[in-house]
């Protein structure tokens, strides 16, 4: 059995993040940001090696995702925004659209795009995953976002030292 795959202690350490964060929703957004800063922080993140953008709504989240991601200066990208349902069909179309343009992202690019959008009924819903707890949805975007950063290291250098990789 090979090894090493598995990054639940990863350490921000010598990685650079991108977060892009919606400003629709401000008020739980801003939670995530903050919740995610907190995680690079803790796991031995660099202050000025994690940037933050900022996007007017959660569909546009992919676009910039992508432009930060494409040229490989990130490696690894944290989308965060809030959709919250309304009595309209608007909340599928942001939702899917958002979440299909983030995978997109991450697959066309090589570069993992970590999905710390809150999608929510209610905004009872969107406290609990955004509050100060360890629920936080950016807090456990981030610290996704460290694991595939050093698992996909990890890949690398094994490919590059000929040791395998089993997939």
């Amino acid at each position: 059995m090979i090894t090493g795959f598995s990054h639940t202690d990863a350490s921000a350490a010598g990685f650079k993040f991108a977060i892009v964060v919606s400003r629709w929703n401000d008020v739980y957004t801003s939670r995530l940001e903050a919740a995610a800063r907190r995680a690079f922080d803790e796991r031995g993140g660099a202050v000025d090696r994690v940037v933050t953008f900022h996007v007017p709504g959660a569909f546009e989240l992919p676009l910039v995702c992508r432009k930060a991601a494409k040229y490989r200066e990130f490696d690894a990208v944290v989308a965060l925004g809030v959709i919250i349902r309304g009595d309209t069909p608007h909340f599928d179309y942001v939702a899917g659209e958002t979440a299909r343009g983030l995978m997109q992202v991450s697959i066309e690019t090589g570069v993992p795009v970590l999905f710390g959008v809150i999608t929510a009924d209610n905004i009872e819903q969107t406290e609990a995953r955004c509050g100060e707890n360890a629920h936080n949805k950016g807090y456990e975007a981030a610290i996704s976002a460290i694991e595939m950063a050093n698992l996909l290291r990890d890949m690398e250098v094994r490919r590059e030292d000929n040791i395998g990789i089993p997939f």
